[in-house]
């Protein structure tokens, strides 16, 4: 097995119901209180997938089906972390902030509508939103099989 020289963070786009769930961050300070989609790190020996479904569990209470990826893969952290955006559905349970997770609040919101971009969403984010803008004006549907 190959390692990384960056460490990857993968986040989930979830859909339910043609809605996707963002998440408000709480920290660090320079990224508080800005909108992302729900994910963490991938730690050493462990992959994508289920680094994904552990980080849903964790951050926001829920089990997920992970399906494709969506977007661009882009450098975070002056390059010191790249993040890798797949689809999923929610499995099992009902997102919710945790306690001790990085997310104050979530929020079903449209994508391509004006309530979508109102939000300040992290820069990379935004690379992901416009995929799925792409996604939809193309005729796509962003559920997960």
């Amino acid at each position: 097995m190959q390692q990384e020289s960056v460490r990857v963070v993968v986040a989930a786009v979830i859909e339910r119901d043609g809605l996707i769930l963002a998440a408000r961050r709480t920290g660090p300070p320079d990224l508080a209180g800005q909108w992302e989609f729900p994910g963490g790190k991938v730690e050493p020996g462990e992959g994508d997938i289920a680094a994904l479904i552990r980080e849903c569990v964790e951050e926001i209470g829920v089990r997920i089906a992970v399906g494709e990826r969506i977007g661009p893969e882009y450098a975070i952290a002056g390059g010191a972390m790249v993040v890798r955006t797949f689809l999923a559905a929610i499995e099992a349970g009902e997102p919710e902030p945790q306690l001790r997770g990085s997310h104050d609040a979530l929020a079903w919101v449209r994508p391509g509508t004006a309530e979508a971009r109102a939000l300040p969403w992290l820069e990379g984010d935004l690379l992901i939103l416009a995929a799925l803008d792409e996604r939809t004006a193309a005729g796509g549907v962003i559920r997960v099989a």
